[in-house]
């Protein structure tokens, strides 16, 4: 073939050679940086774990207790009362279980306390008789505390040790730092717990108000801090977590008792209110003060706890301002506000007495302007309502609607909530303070606010909760629930005595008696049957005639061995009286056999 046929090669231009030759450059240039692996982010490292276990608190109102445990190291965060509910008759208050407490006594450092609310401190005095350790709070709140141990006696056993915001407690390997937050009551705080496995943080009960009577506002700073360097876990108040919103300052409700105070004029002018809402009665010695009348208090808790603010400086009253209640009859009506407890109804309160013109020193009348400056908490409305029905009956007028603005809150409303979740950023959320719907909606807000659901515990009481600063979940379970205090009594009235107390109630007692001579074996005496709660004896003789006569039939066909038994011999007599009662009136009332030996 001729070479000249030979197909060849186009040639390339200049350019194009030019612009080959660059990219094989760029290849070589570019090729060893393709071959490095991109960066990883740091690995997350395991921490000591630390362990939450809330012991009250949650999925109930009141009745708050945490424990914090880390190592061999532990801590209790408030330590509060419940009040009985319906279903618990006789019952004076309810207390947490301390069991896992009593037994892990040894590794207990102390007892931190956010505020001085019964919920919070109630049960405080009930702890410490059975473990004895230092308490941390506020100076307020240890004034508080100084009365309750002092009512049980135990005051100078205790070491209580006051803590300014800001200020941090070594807590072994723990440490607690106090920060301040806004509340119905002063110096309330949060708490940030700092602990190896990350950074804590536990609202306490709180809201957000830019102009408290106090001027002392909830230091968002000091949250943002905590939030910018990391926080581990957000434990926050949920009590108001169904409310739209912001909760009102407190002003506000000064503002309402000027408007009301001038249409109260020529009149006697009596206040219930919350006895540990200190700023509430501040506005109301203001208030007085500015329209020329002295004040009275009714009320041992009233009176207690405004004794213990005056000592503390947290209530400026003018000298002479405050009176004794027995020396109100020596001044005009339109001179005297008496501040009293009782604007949830309750039975005992000051209020409720006066009310039902039971109470020795206030008769109430048409020259009385009462205000409720509160607002009756889920399952009190019936008693506040009888209350008031009540007062109107003796001529009074009655403030209460809501419309006055003469309550606010001292919960956060989800608007504030949701600042708190922006300002802490934590990694987990732990809702606490409410009842289930409380913490349920509390979660959801959170949700929307980005954080995931899977980091989201809605945990219950004796729960054990577990970081080491990855992760965070549910571990184990815990001794909890609740103790009873009925008088003097701790813990001695249970489910069986609840259980006949309400027998009692609903269907009253039918006592047997009879009486034995156990040497012959033979019925000496009776049976007679006693009645209590159960009809009206004289309007049933002839239920009562019959029903001795089943006994006594009862009795005679009873063998020699069931006589000399007597506990087979009260079944038979209960049973065979209990039938006959129920065929006859529908009821079943509890039916007690006494068996006397003559």
């Amino acid at each position: 073939m001729n070479e000249n046929n030979t197909t060849k090669k186009p040639r390339r231009s200049p350019v194009q050679n030019k612009t080959t030759e660059q990219a094989k450059k760029n290849t070589r240039q570019t090729a060893p940086s393709a071959v490095k692996k991109s960066k990883q982010p740091p690995k997350e490292i395991r921490r000591t774990p630390v362990r939450i276990i809330p012991l009250g608190g949650l999925n109930e109102i009141g009745k708050n207790m945490t424990v914090f445990e880390c190592s061999n190291d532990m801590f209790i965060l408030d330590c509060g009362l419940a009040f009985p509910d319906a279903d618990m008759p006789g019952v004076d208050i309810v207390i947490p279980d301390f069991t896992y407490v009593e037994r892990n006594a040894d590794k207990i450092r102390g007892i931190v306390i956010t505020h001085g609310h019964e919920d919070h401190i109630g049960g405080l005095a009930y702890l410490l008789k059975k473990v004895n350790v230092p308490v941390y709070a506020t100076r307020l709140t240890i004034g508080l505390i100084e009365g309750k141990l002092k009512e049980q006696g135990i005051l100078n056993q205790v070491k209580l040790n006051v803590v300014e915001p800001r200020k941090t407690v070594k807590m072994g390997c723990m440490a607690v730092e106090f920060i301040k937050v806004n509340h119905s009551i002063p110096d309330a705080v949060g708490m940030a717990i700092h602990t190896p496995a990350g950074v804590i943080v536990h609202t306490g009960d709180f809201k957000v108000d830019y102009s408290p009577i106090d001027g002392n506002i909830i230091d968002l700073a000091r949250f943002g801090e905590l939030g910018s360097k990391g926080v581990l876990a957000l434990m926050a108040d949920s009590t108001n977590a169904e409310r739209e919103g912001c909760t009102r300052s407190e002003r506000t409700v000064g503002e309402s008792f000027d408007r009301l105070f001038k249409k109260g004029e020529g009149k006697r002018i009596i206040i219930a209110t919350f006895s540990s809402n200190i700023h509430r009665v501040q506005q109301i010695i203001n208030a007085a003060v500015h329209y020329g009348r002295k004040v009275a208090i009714s009320g041992r808790s009233m009176i207690n706890v405004i004794n213990t603010a005056m000592e503390l400086g947290y209530l400026e009253v003018p000298d002479g301002l405050i009176i004794d209640i027995d020396m109100m009859s020596r001044y005009e009506n339109e001179r005297i506000v008496l501040i009293t407890t009782g604007s949830q109804g309750e039975p005992m309160s000051a209020l409720t007495r006066m009310a039902m013109n039971d109470h020795r020193k206030v008769n109430i009348t048409p020259m009385d302007f009462i205000i409720i400056s509160a607002t009756p908490i889920p399952g009190n409305e019936k008693y506040v309502t009888r209350v008031v029905n009540e007062l109107m009956k003796s001529g009074a007028e009655v403030v209460y609607e809501a419309m006055y603005e003469v309550h606010v809150s001292g919960h956060a409303c989800q608007e504030e909530l949701k600042l708190m979740q922006a300002l802490t950023k934590p990694k987990f959320f732990i809702p606490v303070h409410g009842e289930y719907k409380h913490l349920k909606k509390h979660c959801d807000l959170a949700v929307q606010m980005g954080m995931p659901r899977e980091n989201v515990i809605i945990a219950e009481i004796g729960n054990v909760i577990e970081s080491d600063g990855i992760t965070m979940k549910v571990v184990s379970q815990v001794p909890s629930g609740r103790i009873l205090v009925d008088g003097l009594g701790v813990g001695d009235v249970g489910s069986i005595v609840l259980r006949d107390r309400k027998h009692l109630a609903q269907d009253g007692l039918i006592i047997i008696v009879i009486g034995i001579e156990r040497a012959a074996n033979e019925v000496v005496a009776g049976p007679d049957i006693i009645s209590r709660g159960f009809v009206y004896v004289r309007e049933s003789e002839e239920l009562f005639v019959e029903a001795k006569e089943l006994l006594n039939n009862t009795l005679d066909n009873c063998s020699y061995h069931e006589m000399r038994e007597w506990n087979t011999l009260k079944g038979k007599l209960r049973d065979a009286l209990s039938d006959y009662i129920y065929q006859k009136t529908k009821r079943s009332p509890m039916i007690l056999p006494i068996i006397m030996e003559l």
